[in-house]
């Protein structure tokens, strides 16, 4: 139970970077929740909390994660998970579940999925409901992240809810963005966005054990061949297609793919690219706060709240068209004349 002290302190940012400097996991857990809510005063304090944070983050490796359903993304995450872990590496996992359209609900079941990886002293697992939000990401994916690499971990692991068609948002968020797909690979690449093919410094085929194997082999192949008539994200890295098996943490292909995020951030690091692509990241995030800014707003204007029922009856019964409608309401402060 609370008690007066406990929450006079929870109104106090100081309160949560100290914790977050420490790692304090429950403290840590309770920043992202406060980012997370809706309500005003907990947006305003979690704000100052993130500005205070920033000079300890960005030292981090940024990763997404993205698959076809079935690709086997969140057994991968916790076996690279345990990898990176057994090298001393402190491993923060951001792992976003879709929410329902109808009840806003979500499952929040990947800690369940990552047994092992959730009770390692190196590793917190945060799962968050996207909560409708495009791109395969939360809200708060980004605050999010920030935190975590104040609290210390190294190594950051952004696991989308799955391909889709503005799947493309995580990968503007990390710096090596790794799409995971399974044998099978001419059936999937019809099924995949070209977008999404088209951002991915990495594809890996997962499950390839047992007599898997040499499928898995022949849609490497394949996807390596797709890759050829894709621009890459940088000029100076050529996307890698390969292999793995998520039962091991020492399987070859695992290691492999860690390689190849280690030597995407070597290469982008001596050569500026790094500062830069997080520099446009910065700015893109800051355009996506205004627009959703403006969004809220738009709702909350007095004029609109009066004519939004009016105007929206209109629309359904066919008396007046979308585009009408929309107009009206964008200028509705300036217009005088009603529709």
């Amino acid at each position: 139970m609370a008690t007066p002290h406990d929450s006079k302190n929870l109104e106090d940012p100081s309160y949560y970077t100290e914790g977050v400097r420490r790692r304090d996991k429950r403290i840590l857990a309770k920043t992202i929740t406060l980012i997370e809510s809706a309500r005003y005063e907990h947006q305003k304090l979690a704000r100052k909390v993130v500005n205070d944070l920033l000079p300890d983050t960005g030292k981090a490796i940024r990763m997404g994660i993205s698959g076809v359903p079935g690709a086997g993304k969140s057994t991968f995450i916790e076996t690279i998970g345990m990898h990176l872990v057994a090298q001393e590496h402190f491993v923060a996992v951001l792992a976003v579940d879709p929410s329902s359209q109808r009840s806003g609900g979500s499952v929040l079941a990947d800690k369940t999925r990552m047994e092992k990886l959730s009770t390692s002293d190196h590793a917190f697992i945060r799962p968050s409901p996207s909560g409708g939000t495009l791109g395969g990401v939360a809200r708060k994916t980004r605050e999010t992240m920030l935190v975590c690499e104040a609290a210390g971990y190294d190594v950051m692991i952004v696991e989308t809810v799955g391909v889709g068609q503005s799947e493309t948002t995580v990968a503007s968020m990390v710096d090596f963005f790794l799409l995971l797909m399974i044998a099978g690979a001419g059936d999937e690449l019809q099924g995949i966005k070209k977008g999404v093919l088209e951002v991915a410094d990495a594809i890996a085929i997962n499950k390839a054990d047992g007599d898997n194997v040499e499928r898995a082999d022949i849609a490497r192949k394949q996807i390596e061949a797709a890759l050829q008539y894709l621009i890459p994200t940088s000029p100076l890295w050529s996307p890698k297609a390969l292999t793995c098996s998520s039962l091991d943490p020492d399987d070859a292909g695992i290691k492999a793919i860690w390689s190849a995020v280690q030597e995407h951030r070597r290469i982008l690091l001596e050569s500026g690219e790094l500062n830069r692509k997080r520099c446009r990241q910065a700015v893109d995030w800051m355009w996506s706060l205004v627009e959703e800014g403006l969004k809220e707003r738009f709702y909350r204007i007095p004029e609109i709240k009066l004519r939004l029922p009016k105007i929206t009856r209109q629309v359904e019964a066919g008396d007046v068209s979308p585009t009408i409608a929309a107009d009206e309401l964008l200028f509705s402060l300036d217009n005088t004349k009603s529709v």
